[in-house]
């Protein structure tokens, strides 16, 4: 799809952290519009498509605007950090690992159902590159794993805190919540459905039909209940994904260039050499985790064992922003 010529003007025109504002108002309204189960798949798709016309600006004309977005950008730890600060008397976070803002819309539907109150719906940005255990590292834990059964310790950001770290059914983990005022419950779906459904043939129709099962069903939101007996609670995530299948793909010396630096993956830690490409199709990019070269938009090349169909680590907007939502049950009132 092609940028609407009103959306590029702007951006062509404006400073860096109000075009990043645009961009990013412009994809969360695309993502997060009603869906149907029915026809998901292919309407997700097709929004993926409508959200890649703001990929393709960003890889080309405006690919300098990523050596801003670590700046005017705010991560998803910042910004639970400062939320973290809010003085309600007991709050939650739930995190799902690798949940994309292509997932907003079950959660939207599935509170308005139900009765919740939804304070805030955004978008935030990963970590750098947008991986998982560096989200964990820059919330003071020292890996995801840390936080299973309470073992964060004390020298993470969001004290005090009961903290969990699972992959079981939704009802196991209603089962799990204590009275304790704040919780932190990270949990590895969908990224471990990215990651099975990463193989060639695999991909973005099974994760969506897996999302809008998961999201919308009774054991997901009766685990949400639970947590929120809190007065607030945030959903969000360290990071989203690629749809890489979905992407076209990079021949001749571009193909053998993208395979040589990141293999199957989509960064690669040290300063590297970007290649000699205009507009380039790799950027170097320093931030809190040190220096990355980083696949710049939607390109896909063949690995060992072919095309990854879902993939994070790289420059593009669905997987390097996560969602926000913050909710709470209606008799808590604003």
């Amino acid at each position: 799809m092609v940028l609407d010529a009103n959306v590029l003007q702007t951006l062509t025109k404006v400073f860096a952290a109000e075009a990043w504002r645009v961009i990013i108002d412009r994809t969360v309204a695309i993502a997060s519009k009603p869906l149907a189960a029915g026809n998901a798949p292919s309407e997700v798709v097709r929004r993926d498509r409508e959200i890649g016309a703001l990929d393709h600006f960003l890889a080309t004309s405006g690919w300098d605007l990523w050596g801003s977005f670590g700046d005017v950008v705010e991560r998803t730890s910042d910004r639970l950090v400062r939320w973290w600060k809010e003085p309600y008397s007991a709050k939650a976070v739930l995190i799902l690992d690798g949940l994309s803002l292509r997932e907003l819309p079950w959660l939207l539907q599935g509170a308005k159902e139900r009765g919740f109150a939804v304070h805030e719906v955004g978008a935030n940005a990963s970590e750098l590159p947008g991986e998982t255990n560096e989200f964990a590292r820059a919330l003071g834990f020292g890996s995801r794993s840390q936080l299973q059964n309470n073992g964060g310790g004390l020298a993470h950001k969001l004290q005090p805190a009961y903290a969990e770290c699972l992959d079981l059914p939704w009802k196991d983990c209603e089962g799990l919540i204590n009275s304790t005022p704040n919780w932190v419950f990270w949990h590895h779906w969908p990224d471990s459905k990215v990651h099975d459904g990463a193989g060639t043939g695999q991909g973005l129709g099974i994760l969506t039909r897996d999302a809008a099962q998961q999201l919308s069903s009774d054991d997901f939101w009766a685990f949400v209940e639970r947590l929120a007996t809190r007065p607030r609670l945030v959903i969000t995530s360290d990071h989203g994904y690629a749809a890489s299948g979905h992407f076209p793909d990079a021949d001749g010396e571009v193909g053998q260039f993208l395979k040589k630096t990141f293999s199957s993956g989509r960064s690669a830690l040290g300063a590297g050499d970007a290649g000699p490409f205009v507009p380039p199709v790799a950027l170097q990019i320093n931030s809190p985790h040190g220096a990355h070269l980083m696949a710049l938009g939607r390109w896909k090349w063949r690995s060992q064992g072919g095309y990854p169909t879902l993939t994070h680590g790289g420059l593009s907007l669905l997987e390097v922003l996560s969602p926000w939502v913050e909710l709470s049950q209606a008799n808590f009132g604003d």
